[in-house]
């Protein structure tokens, strides 16, 4: 009795397909550290699924970038303190140095999709990201920008988004 209770466990166990990698980013302002919401992200076959429960935001699209560092913190920059510096660059494990966008092959890894953000400050519109998986984010920030993203460096660095506005480290 107790190998045929065994052996049905094992059968069980590897008839039961792996549970998802999966990780849940609490996203705060950088101007104030209010909680916006969160930012819930899982593999799927298509990639890094984000799913976004925010509020609080300006209306429009932003770019949102994974960052290498993680790290919400004001770093010096110029002689300036800037909100967020400390979350580095984005994050390029390929040394590309490219801003081409999150479908591209060629360019770093930390460009996602847009943030669509509603009227009313509330984005929660998924979000995918084909070259990433929620292994990637584990010790790096997610950056929220305050303007849209053009997915180049011209005629702005970086997509032009602007400064940094919000943050969640992955943990």
């Amino acid at each position: 009795m107790r190998a045929t209770v065994t052996a049905f466990a094992l059968a069980v166990s590897f008839a039961t397909p792996a549970l998802a990698a999966k990780a849940t980013i609490t996203v705060t302002a950088l101007d104030t550290g209010a909680v916006l919401g969160t930012i819930e992200a899982t593999d799927s076959k298509q990639g890094l699924m984000l799913k976004p429960k925010l509020s609080g935001l300006p209306a429009g699209a932003h770019g949102i970038h994974l960052h290498q560092n993680g790290d919400c913190g004001a770093k010096d920059q110029d002689g300036k303190t800037v909100p967020g510096l400390a979350a580095g660059g984005h994050f390029d494990p390929k040394g590309t140095s490219k801003h081409l966008g999150p479908w591209s092959d060629g360019g770093h890894q930390g460009d996602l999709p847009a943030l669509a953000v509603n009227a009313d400050g509330t984005a929660a519109d998924p979000l995918v990201a084909p070259h990433l998986k929620v292994a990637d984010l584990k010790g790096r920030a997610i950056i929220i920008h305050a303007g849209a993203d053009n997915y180049a460096d011209e005629p702005k660095p970086l997509g032009g988004g602007g400064p940094r506005m919000a943050c969640g480290v992955v943990k």
